[in-house]
């Protein structure tokens, strides 16, 4: 039996054979060809291109059907390059001056680019080598006349193994039978693991070279939830698991008796529970887990997703159907919340050496007026069909708040003349995500409608550490007293001001951090739709006296070992079987 640790990307466990996938990578042979064969390379070249494409926009076509347009727009880019009639002549152009087959100037030019993608440092571009990899493998396929193993029609259920998978893959599987995926490669920022998040596929990515430890047929263990795989388990191993399997599934059907039950204290003290989502279609699974509303509409995906800037119009398409969705619930649009390093491809900037420090979110924006108007005009124009706030992210000067709201009062000046509606009462609010705005929060409070805590960057920034580094990761603690006070900070603000404060950070579906929240005077969290149930059933189980108490003692302590133990041990008094 072995055992290996990787990173989870979507949780749950499966147990049973695994089916090893190869890397597909194909052998092209440097070998020079004649001038005169120089057009049927180029006539291959195009025909590849073409079938290609053509499998991507079914494959677009049917992510739309099963998990909605927004997490189609992945195969956008995949779309979009490979019908990029640049890249098509850069290759024309390599095998007549070079005299290459079309094969080998196809996959020079991707290898290339693979290269440039992988030195930039940002990590959600960087994963975005491995979509550069799945397009240059499907037009080789095709250059090479060659068929991939067909993995969508499955006789019996395994988990899949194997070096990377791809969104292209993933996507066409038979859901029926593929239990669980593991991976040598991979995040979870990656566009595999938002799919498998989103199917309700565990998966465990990121392990180095399972691919090489399993030969196929061995039954194995992926415990997504704990981003564990293992090799070849014995009896008790596969009870224990098979046990915590069950559980999951009874606590999910348990949790279900309680979904429209309010989140209210035994002292009676009612607590909003809203959902943090990211793909449009999201919404409708927060209002399945009985969020109160929308409390983080993350947008950034719109940007990311494709190699150019969303229209007004796809904009607005996107929010109107994650308000459809919201069935007549409040929904919070966070403005876009990515830097340079993530816009180059739009713009063709420099990226920042240092991103999280550099130009990004509404300095960006602030930079880059005509999309930001742009962003905001499809946001208002939404907001005709529902309840919708919008909130910008990662203010750190008063200075900045009021010239993003100036920018607000342009837009809808704008719309105004042009007699288009929208919801001119749209509340307005902001991200606290730096010491210094929580430092300075009952300066904003006095020009906010709302705030929203997001601790896992005010975490980063109080703590310099970032959480992605593995050399310094276990230095990341929300629950360190400097994290905490500050949190505390902008509760009072918010109080004093009779402004609503809200956490949207991953602190607020951790159910260690919830008695301490509540006892810190949060009444608002938000988090993943999946979390809800759990957090719910929490706050029935504790009174207010008893989480202010626990909050109290916390702030007495000056270590964060002091702290979490604390924690644990008022969870367990509460919930003696949590994990």
């Amino acid at each position: 039996m072995i055992t290996r640790k990787g990173i989870s990307a979507s949780p749950g466990v499966a147990i049973g054979p695994a089916l090893v996938l190869d890397t597909e990578e194909y052998r092209i042979p440097r070998r020079p060809i004649d001038a005169a064969e120089v057009p049927q390379q180029i006539q291959t070249l195009d025909a590849a291109l073409d079938a290609a494409r053509e499998e991507v926009a079914q494959l677009r076509l049917a992510a739309s059907r099963k998990l909605g347009n927004q997490t189609a727009a992945i195969f956008a880019f995949h779309e979009s390059l490979i019908a990029d009639p640049k890249l098509r002549t850069e290759i024309a152009n390599l095998i007549e001056s070079g005299l290459h087959t079309a094969a080998f100037a196809f996959g020079q030019s991707m290898k290339l680019r693979q290269q440039q993608f992988s030195e930039l440092n940002d990590t959600y571009l960087k994963e975005r080598v491995r979509d550069l990899a799945d397009i240059e493998k499907r037009v080789l396929r095709h250059i090479l006349g060659r068929e991939r193993e067909d993995i969508t029609r499955l006789s019996e259920p395994v988990i899949v193994v194997t070096h990377d998978m791809a969104p292209s893959t993933l996507i066409t599987l038979d859901r029926a039978h593929i239990l669980g995926v593991a991976t040598n490669v991979g995040g979870q920022t990656s566009h595999t693991a938002i799919i498998a998040r989103s199917l309700g596929t565990p998966a465990v990515v990121g392990l180095e070279s399972i691919t090489g430890e399993i030969s196929g047929g061995e039954t194995i263990i992926v415990d997504g939830t704990r981003g564990v795989v293992i090799i070849n388990p014995d009896e008790d191993t596969i009870a224990r698991f098979s046990r915590l399997r069950q559980r999951d599934s009874d606590a999910a059907e348990a949790l279900g008796e309680i979904r429209d039950l309010p989140a209210v204290t035994l002292d009676d003290q009612r607590v909003q529970l809203l959902a943090n989502i990211e793909l449009a279609d999201e919404a409708r699974e927060a209002i399945r887990q009985a969020a109160e509303g929308i409390g983080l509409y993350r947008t950034e995906f719109l940007f990311l997703a494709s190699d150019r800037l969303p229209s007004e119009a796809e904009q607005m398409e996107v929010f109107r159907g994650a308000i459809r969705h919201a069935d007549g619930r409040s929904i919070v649009i966070r403005t876009m919340d990515v830097g340079s390093d993530k816009m180059t491809h739009h713009l063709g900037q420099h990226h920042d050496a240092n991103p999280d420090l550099g130009l990004r979110s509404m300095r960006y924006c602030l930079q880059h007026l005509d999309m930001f108007k742009t962003h905001l005009r499809a946001i208002l124009r939404s907001s005709a069909d529902g309840d919708v706030w919008i909130m910008f992210p990662m203010i750190t000067t008063l200075m900045e708040l009021r010239a993003a709201k100036a920018i607000v009062a342009d837009v809808m000046e704008d719309l105004d003349e042009e007699d288009i509606p929208y919801r001119r009462d749209m509340p307005i609010g902001m991200m606290v995500e730096t010491p210094a705005a929580a430092m300075l929060s009952s300066a904003f409070a006095a020009e906010v409608d709302f705030m929203s805590i997001g601790t896992n960057d005010l975490t980063q920034y109080t703590l310099a550490v970032d959480r992605s580094n593995e050399r310094v990761a276990h230095l990341y603690a929300p629950h360190n007293p400097a994290v905490l006070m500050l949190i505390r900070e902008v509760v009072r603000a918010g109080r004093k001001r009779a402004v609503p404060v809200s956490l949207c950070g991953e602190m607020a579906g951790t159910p260690l951090y919830c008695q301490l929240l509540l006892g810190l005077g949060l009444r608002q969290l938000s988090m993943a739709p999946k979390e809800i149930p759990v957090i719910k059933r929490l706050i029935r189980m504790t009174s207010m006296r008893r989480c202010e108490a626990i909050a109290r003692k916390a702030l007495k302590f000056d270590a964060e070992r002091q702290i979490i133990n604390l924690l644990r041990d008022e969870l367990r008094k509460i919930d003696p079987e949590s994990d």
